[in-house]
């Protein structure tokens, strides 16, 4: 019987998979913007490559809310790196800086959690729906107000590093919620019986540490670009 404060393997290694698929996404990103490399990260596979990690990122995050019993704590923690990006990415590009980015929308999402608790499973995806159509419908509308930024309406000629609205990604986040309470209803793993292999074991370290990988593997990137590149 797997306790409630029992790591679910599975989940640790979907987060992995996210923080591997981001991390390809970022080293295709700086090769491009910093060492003119012919790659292009707007479109094509590296393009997907990083929405996949995002989508990975928030159905696991969803998931793990309904595990847990610190929401709103998890969700300040991380809303408070989030602002750490925020400076960081304002200090190295002032024009086109973090804002609401994937940190800002985890976390805030997870603040929302205590409001969605105890919604039924048809509620969820309805909601889940609902926030991935309006994102659509509010494609392309824009204003001269920041204050709508968290819901995807942006000012003319908005760039920003990263960034990624309520509207329509909170829609994942729902859904991850609706995985949470149809597959982990006892919070016990759907598959218990994982091998217990170096690879899976180190791939379980980057899901269970994400927040701290995201935080630091940017840096890392840039350095050993720095580094290996003029070898080249």
């Amino acid at each position: 019987m797997v306790t409630p404060s029992a790591r679910i393997r599975e989940i640790d290694l979907l987060r992995a998979l996210a923080i591997v698929l981001m991390t390809l996404f970022h080293a295709i990103f700086d090769a491009a913007e910093f060492y003119d490399a012919n790659i292009s990260y707007t479109s094509g596979i590296w393009y997907y490559t990083g929405k996949l990690s995002a989508i990975l990122f928030l159905l696991t995050s969803g998931i793990s809310v309904t595990l847990g019993s610190h929401s709103l704590k998890r969700g300040l923690t991380v809303l408070a790196a989030g602002l750490l990006v925020i400076a960081a990415t304002y200090w190295f590009s002032p024009a086109s800086f973090v804002i609401f980015g994937i940190l800002q929308l985890i976390g805030t999402s997870m603040l929302t959690y205590p409001l969605l608790r105890r919604l039924s499973c048809p509620l969820l995806a309805l909601l889940a729906i609902a926030a991935w159509l309006a994102g659509l419908s509010l494609q392309g509308v824009t204003t001269g107000s920041l204050y709508l930024l968290p819901f995807g309406v942006t000012p003319p000629f908005f760039a920003s590093l990263d960034y990624y609205p309520l509207l329509p990604w909170y829609g994942f986040f729902v859904a991850g919620l609706l995985l949470g309470k149809v597959c982990y209803p006892a919070r016990q793993p759907l598959f218990p019986h994982l091998p217990d292999q170096r690879l899976l074991t180190g791939l379980e370290w980057l899901g269970r540490h994400s927040l701290l990988t995201y935080l630091i593997h940017q840096p890392v990137l840039l350095l050993l670009f720095a580094v290996f590149m003029p070898l080249l």
